[in-house]
């Protein structure tokens, strides 16, 4: 059984940085393709970045938040990291990491970490 956990979020005023943590338990995060998704209200859930297994050498953003966030991993802690910068209010959303596709871990989904983005 595959436990993901998500953290970092909170409330930001637009502009403002949040860096969003993943770690899960029950399997080793580097072997598989990861990816950070965020579902607003009354939306799908989206893929909004994604990595490359092992070192994390590839890594791909959705337009609107291309430039402004950054994927990254640290395999030696087993952790996945997002940094979101410039953030804006159409950002909030409550963000979940998971494999991308998530495909056999589609039932793994962790309780995610809210993000408000809010003057």
């Amino acid at each position: 059984q595959v436990r993901l956990v998500e953290s970092g979020g909170g409330l930001v005023q637009p502009g403002g940085s949040l860096r969003l943590s993943c770690t899960a338990s029950g399997s080793i995060l580097s072997n598989y393709n990861m990816g950070w998704y965020r579902q607003a209200p009354g939306k799908q859930r989206e893929l909004v970045a994604g990595i490359s297994g092992g070192g994390g050498t590839y890594t791909n953003y959705v337009g609107s938040v291309r430039g402004r966030f950054t994927i990254s991993r640290d395999n030696a802690k087993n952790m996945m990291y997002l940094q979101m910068n410039s953030l804006k209010p159409e950002d909030t959303a409550v963000y979940y990491c998971n494999k991308n596709p998530p495909r056999d871990w589609g039932t793994y989904w962790g309780q995610g970490t809210q993000v408000i983005v809010s003057s």
